[in-house]
């Protein structure tokens, strides 16, 4: 199992002062000596963590290879065709969500145009998407090189069912008073049968969203998911324990070392 280890929350972090610390830059080389297969980051429209800076020295510096998520923002692509990283992971955005909330709505048609254009410039492309089988057939119909599957419901369901975030301000209302043990296990379901029907396909499957250090397991152990990019919970956990220790511990789970 690969990871991905995405760095845009160091980026936060910077921003939240307006300086040049701490460098998102730091990580790549830490990274590489804990085993990462690749280094994730985010170019959102509205800039809030990684901007054109960042992506250009990280492409240049990076000894990993480079996935870089992006909106269909027709400025951003230019630039990235332009800098041309190892992969193109395409995602839907909204100004006013705090992360990403689900998957593309694969009916655009737009997205064929765009996966074009990154293959046209020799960049892989992958679509975020939702476990549906609609969405897994249009990626495929669009020419994606393949998938990664947005576990932010199953991480979610996970939160609310066994960690105290119901106690919480943070608590996700819509969940509530609700059976989550069923949802859950659906959504598991949802993720393994959608993995499965895309290696028919012929499709790469990578996941992520809201993995962390007790919810990943059952994700990591499904065959057909090859990569797991993973940001927040291991830059939060950095804080406490170093980004090496970190990374380390994630390793040891998706690669069945038995962590916990």
């Amino acid at each position: 199992m690969h990871l991905g280890l995405n760095i845009d929350h160091i980026a936060t972090l910077r921003e939240a002062r307006k300086i040049n610390d701490p460098d998102p830059l730091e990580a790549i080389f830490i990274a590489k000596n804990c085993g990462v297969f690749q280094i994730t980051i985010h170019l959102r429209e509205d800039r809030r963590h990684i901007n054109e800076f960042d992506v250009e020295r990280i492409i240049d510096s990076s000894f990993l290879p480079v996935n870089i998520e992006c909106a269909m923002d027709e400025n951003i692509i230019d630039f990235i065709c332009k800098k041309k990283p190892y992969k193109v992971t395409l995602v839907p955005e909204k100004r006013e969500e705090i992360t990403t909330e689900g998957g593309l709505i694969m009916q655009n048609t737009k997205i064929k145009d765009v996966i074009a254009e990154f293959h046209k410039n020799h960049i892989q492309v992958a679509t975020f998407i939702d476990p549906d089988m609609q969405s897994l057939e249009l990626s495929k119909d669009y020419g994606a090189d393949g998938i990664e599957i947005h576990t932010g419901s199953y991480a979610n369901l996970s939160l609310m069912l066994y960690s105290n975030l119901k106690r919480t301000p943070n608590t996700i209302k819509s969940l509530e008073n609700t059976d989550l043990k069923s949802l859950l296990q659906d959504c598991i379901t949802q993720i393994k049968t959608i993995a499965k029907n895309a290696k028919k396909l012929d499709l790469e499957v990578y996941a992520g969203h809201g993995l962390n250090y007790f919810n990943v397991k059952t994700i990591a152990e499904i065959q057909e998911i090859s990569e797991l990019n993973i940001g927040q919970s291991i830059i939060a956990r950095s804080i406490f324990v170093g980004l090496k220790n970190a990374i380390d511990d994630m390793q040891k789970i998706i690669n069945n070392d038995n962590f916990y």
